[in-house]
């Protein structure tokens, strides 16, 4: 996709003025919100295991290299082809080359945050190779030329009826009214791609390494129809996605679908062991699994910074996080946004490229909060925040105000003095501070000092 994190500032600003987008994102955040809490709130092993899989977590990330090889070992002894890709140039090439060499002209595709990192379906397009993202949501942005704009609801920021006239103009359907119309158009339209196709790439949410098990968790039975009709199926993975067997994906299954969705489980989960067995009558006959590094592998040196490979994709620090939930995903100017994105886009594209991201953030700690690993993202901005500052990321204005601020707080004199002078400011220029938010009538000095005088 095109990269455009340095262009964070007139984004946001764009979108803050798109009163639709603004609506379909308070809706949508709204329900996902709602819906978390309600799973959460009467669980009582929730707290316990956000802690046991942030273990687990630390503890993959600590034996990496092992997992992986013993991931490699296991998926080979069960038939699927391995390749490792140091980045998305050499992941791109795989599977382009794969496609000339089985002669593909079309390929279907669940859904996959990881493919979209690689930037996939440009490269295959170039190529003359049809591509069709088989998601709903991800089917809704393709026909709209447009990335998607949520982790797992890429189509969050559209409207039902933005929705019936893209589908009205693009495939030239009568203008409908409801979901299920529109559920249908797309269902028919796909499932002749299904038949037609000759490969399928799908992303992988965990791989086991004990016994090389792939494993894919959705709730459309796109991604499972994806990964069985085509002859061949390739799966593309980030390397942080290995875990070490069946014991700790009972603790992130419990905890994936109810951060994402509010569910108790997924709809679909798939357990992929290997191609078609001579006695099976469906699977594909050749299963690919690329284990992507792309940058993980420089995050993974970095002990401050190395939690956020523990994400698992689920959005809920997304639909959570004010910021985000005022601009959408698109904003952010890559695949990842909100908060885990702000995290993850300095580390992968340079911190200079996506100096702005971190600092989108208010630090409320509501992403921390709801993250079912407890990865703590507050923390992680801040440290890029410092980083960006020490190489010389703010601007003169920046350096000179914090500088200001900073002396005026070491002294409880400018303290006050501001304090007062930011007061009667409001009372000559009642528009002076954001959205007219008024201060509170007394200070917080002035406040302790009446409670505590006798």
């Amino acid at each position: 996709m095109d990269i455009k994190t340095d262009q964070f500032k007139t984004l946001a600003a764009e979108a803050l003025k798109n009163k639709a987008v603004q609506g379909a994102l308070a809706t949508a955040c709204g329900h996902i919100g709602r819906m978390r809490a309600k799973a959460f709130q009467d669980w009582p092993d929730g707290d316990t295991l956000r802690d046991q899989a942030h273990r687990i977590k630390a503890g993959v990330m600590d034996n990496l290299g092992r997992y992986l090889d013993q991931l490699e070992t296991s998926a080979r002894k069960v038939g699927i082809r391995v390749h490792r890709a140091a980045d998305a140039e050499d992941a791109r090439r795989y599977i382009l080359e794969l496609v000339r060499s089985r002669t593909i002209s079309l390929v279907v595709k669940g859904k996959s945050m990881t493919t979209e990192e690689i930037g996939l379906n440009p490269e295959l397009g170039q190529n003359n190779v049809e591509v069709w993202e088989t998601d709903l949501g991800e089917f809704i942005v393709q026909l709209a030329g447009e990335p998607p704009s949520h982790i797992i609801a890429p189509a969050i920021h559209k409207s039902k009826q933005e929705i019936a006239e893209l589908f009205a103009q693009k495939l030239g359907v009568p203008l409908f009214d409801n979901a299920e119309d529109l559920t249908m158009v797309a269902r028919k339209f796909l499932r002749e791609k299904y038949f037609q196709a000759g490969l399928g790439i799908s992303g992988v949410n965990f791989a086991l390494a004990e016994n090389g098990t792939l494993v894919i968790v959705e709730n459309e039975g796109n991604g499972r129809l994806s990964t069985t009709f085509p002859r061949i199926h390739v799966a593309v993975m980030g390397i942080e996605k290995v875990i070490p067997g069946y014991k700790e994906l009972a603790v992130f299954l419990k905890l994936l679908a109810r951060s994402a969705t509010g569910q108790k489980l997924s709809t679909y989960m798939s357990f992929l062991q290997g191609p078609r067995r001579p006695e099976e009558e469906d699977g594909p006959e050749e299963l690919h699994l690329i284990l992507l590094d792309n940058g993980r592998s420089k995050i993974l040196a970095d002990p401050e910074l190395r939690p956020s490979l523990y994400c698992l994709r689920c959005g809920a620090c997304l639909t959570s996080c004010p910021v985000y939930q005022r601009i959408g995903g698109h904003a952010y100017g890559w695949v990842y946004s909100g908060p885990i994105g702000s995290t993850l886009a300095p580390q992968y594209l340079g911190l200079m490229r996506a100096k702005d991201l971190p600092m989108a953030s208010t630090l409320c700690g509501t992403c921390a909060s709801v993250c079912p690993v407890r990865i703590p993202l507050p923390d992680l901005l801040l440290k890029l925040r410092q980083r960006i500052m020490e190489q010389g990321g703010a601007t003169l204005y920046e350096q000179t105000f914090m500088k200001t601020w900073t002396l005026a707080q070491s002294h409880p004199f400018w303290v006050r003095s501001l304090t007062a002078l930011a007061r009667r400011g409001e009372k000559l220029l009642p528009g002076l501070f954001p959205q007219g938010v008024p201060l509170a009538e007394k200070t917080f000095h002035q406040w302790w000092q009446d409670e505590n005088t006798d």
